[in-house]
C-alpha cells in the first residue's frame, strides 16, 4: 500500500513537471512522446502514462501517427482500451476539422496560401491505409467553399471518373475545382493514369468553363502539384 502512495505521487510529480513544462515554453518544448503523455494524463487520470506514450511512439513513430493509426492497429498495443482510442480520435478530428475551417474561412484566394490546403490534405488524408479521391470546390473568387470524397479504392488504385467530377463541380456552383488524392505507399509521383486521367478531366470541365487549378497527390511524406510540375499548363 505503502509503495503504491509513493508510485502515485511520484506519478503526479512527474505529470506536474509535464504541465508547467508545456504552459512556460510552448507544446513545442515537448518530445512527442511528451505531448502524447500529457494528453493521456487526461484520458487517463490515475495511472502513469510515461511508459504508454513511449510505447505508442516506438510502435507507430510519431504524435501524428498514433493519432492516426487505425483502431484496430491501437487497440493492439498493450494497456490501449476502447476509451484510450476514443480519445486519441477526439484529437485527430478536432486537428482536421480546424484545419477545414481555417481552409474555408480564409478571406484570401486558396491559390494564394495553397501551403494551407496542403496541410489540411495531408492532416486528412495522408495516413489512410488506402487511396482516397477528393474534389476541393473553389467560387469565382478562388476562395474554398466545399469539399467532397468521390471515391475510395485499393492501397495504390482509386477510380477517377471525369463526367462525375464535372457533374459535381455543377451541382456545387463551382468556377474552379482542385482535385485531391493520396498514395499510402509514400511515393508522391503520379502515375501514366493519374496523367492521363487529369488530363481527361481538365478537358472535361472546360467545356463546362470550369477550371481544374490544380490535382495534387498527398503521402506523409510530401505532396505532388501538377501545376508546380507544369502538367496543367
Amino acid at each position: 500500500m505503502v509503495e503504491k502512495q509513493k508510485a502515485n505521487l511520484s506519478s503526479d510529480g512527474h505529470r506536474q513537471r509535464i504541465r508547467e513544462k508545456f504552459l512556460s515554453n510552448g507544446a513545442a518544448s515537448l518530445a512527442d512522446y511528451e505531448l502524447l503523455e500529457a494528453y493521456l494524463t487526461i484520458a487517463i487520470p490515475r495511472k502513469d502514462v510515461k511508459p504508454l506514450a513511449k510505447l505508442l511512439i516506438a510502435q507507430f513513430g510519431s504524435f501524428a501517427e498514433v493519432i492516426n493509426a487505425s483502431t484496430t492497429e491501437l487497440l493492439a498495443v498493450s494497456g490501449v482500451g476502447e476509451n484510450t482510442v476514443f480519445a486519441l480520435k477526439i484529437v485527430a478530428e478536432a486537428a482536421k476539422r480546424m484545419a477545414w475551417e481555417n481552409l474555408k474561412n480564409k478571406d484570401e484566394p486558396v491559390i494564394a496560401d495553397m501551403d494551407s490546403l496542403i496541410d489540411y490534405c495531408r492532416m486528412s488524408m495522408a495516413y489512410q491505409d488506402v487511396e482516397e479521391f477528393r474534389l476541393i470546390y473553389l467560387n469565382v473568387k478562388n476562395r474554398v467553399i466545399a469539399e467532397e470524397t468521390q471515391q475510395k479504392g485499393t492501397i495504390n488504385h482509386v477510380s477517377i471518373h471525369p463526367r462525375e467530377v464535372v457533374k459535381s463541380a455543377l451541382d456545387k456552383n463551382a468556377s474552379a475545382i482542385i482535385m485531391v488524392h493520396n498514395h499510402p505507399t509514400g511515393d508522391t509521383t503520379p502515375s501514366k493514369a493519374d496523367i492521363e486521367v487529369t488530363k481527361k478531366v481538365r478537358e472535361a470541365l472546360a467545356s463546362m468553363n470550369i477550371l481544374l487549378h490544380d490535382h495534387l497527390i498527398i503521402s506523409k511524406y510530401g505532396c505532388y502539384s501538377f501545376r508546380n510540375a507544369g502538367l496543367l499548363l
